[in-house]
């Protein structure tokens, strides 16, 4: 009898596959390895696969799909709830193929090669720019303790440690300072990386026409519009822009119950990285319209006057979401005035 539908259990090197048939009957629930993948699916004839959205699944569901089957992933939270009892391999297996015939079921787009070589320019640049924010707090902590204080900001850490006060070095213990500038000159090296790897990151957003289209967009850059193309691509999986918002986490929560409708803070359940983008490039836009009031339309002014900063923040990086979904679906620049 034909398999229609199998739920597979990604891993590195077992791989559990529960097979249902047409009629509902399963065919098999059993491990593979890797090196079994291929060769197994190669002689099964098209079907549907479902498999949870992990590290490795896109490379999965490419090679998948090039041999005549239909891939969905899904977000392995969407899968659990589908588990009977217990967790064992065979049980993931069982509840992937079990939530992937769902008609309710949310689904994550297959990402191609260029998506994943775009994202790892940005996931090593925020590996970076973490190590470099843990060292400007060490080094403010360390000099701290001998009485000497930091202003906040890169700018301040960075002019210390390239041009170190020759008093605050011999008021320092020999030990101490040694330390210091070491951890200085990492800071200056790592300060290096993250600048190469944003020009390399600009660098292929001028090649790219849909990172071109999202830069007409107010307070989206290269690096942000080009984290937006590796993560979503033409973001025609989504139904609206309010869903594209939703997904990167920047609508509230609805609290609603017996007609009355309530509602929270964001939910912050999407894409971290995408929204913290978002939200740092509406702040570079506050800053804009405190100082230029007449370079920005009449919406944000009338928001930071109603709300406070941080709110105010965050309602415009929803509102710039659903700009970014419009622009994407339709292919074509924004419009400011037809905007507004």
């Amino acid at each position: 009898m034909h398999i229609t539908t199998i739920g597979l259990d990604l891993a590195k090197n077992i791989f559990q596959v529960h097979g249902v048939c047409s009629d509902g009957t399963i065919a098999f629930n059993k491990p593979l390895r890797r090196a079994q993948m291929l060769p197994f699916f190669a002689k099964l004839k098209p079907c549907l696969i479902g498999m949870e959205a992990c590290s490795s699944a896109h490379y999965w569901g490419r090679e998948l799909r090039a041999l005549g089957h239909e891939v969905k992933l899904m977000p392995p939270a969407y899968v659990k709830p589908y588990v009977k009892r217990g967790k064992s391999d065979a049980a993931d297996a069982e509840a992937i193929c079990e939530a992937v015939t769902r008609p309710t079921m949310r689904f994550v787009d297959i990402k191609s090669k260029e998506q994943q070589a775009l994202l790892s320019q940005h996931r090593a640049r925020e590996v970076l720019v973490r190590q470099r924010t843990q060292l400007s707090n060490t080094i403010r902590g360390l000099v701290g303790e001998f009485g000497v204080t930091i202003r906040r900001g890169l700018d301040y850490i960075r002019r210390f440690a390239r041009d170190k006060n020759t008093d605050i070095e011999m008021s320092l213990p020999e030990i101490a300072r040694d330390i210091i500038q070491s951890l200085c000159q990492q800071l200056l090296t790592l300060d290096v990386r993250i600048r190469q790897m944003s020009q390399a990151i600009v660098k292929v957003a001028r090649t790219d026409h849909r990172i071109k289209l999202l830069q007409t967009i107010p307070g989206i850059g290269p690096i942000n519009a080009s984290a937006i193309v590796a993560t979503i691509g033409s973001a025609h999986q989504f139904k609206s822009g309010r869903d594209l918002a939703a997904w990167i986490g920047l609508t509230p929560l609805n609290k609603s119950s017996g007609g009355k409708e309530r509602l929270g803070k964001i939910s912050r359940m999407g894409d971290r990285y995408l929204r913290q983008l978002l939200v740092v490039g509406m702040s570079s836009r506050v800053r804009t319209a405190r100082a230029h009031p007449d370079r920005v339309d009449p919406w944000t002014i009338a928001i930071l006057q109603r709300k406070p900063t941080r709110l105010a923040t965050v309602a415009m990086a929803n509102k710039t979401a659903r700009i970014i979904w419009a622009v994407l679906t339709k292919n074509e620049p924004y419009k400011p005035h037809a905007a507004s």
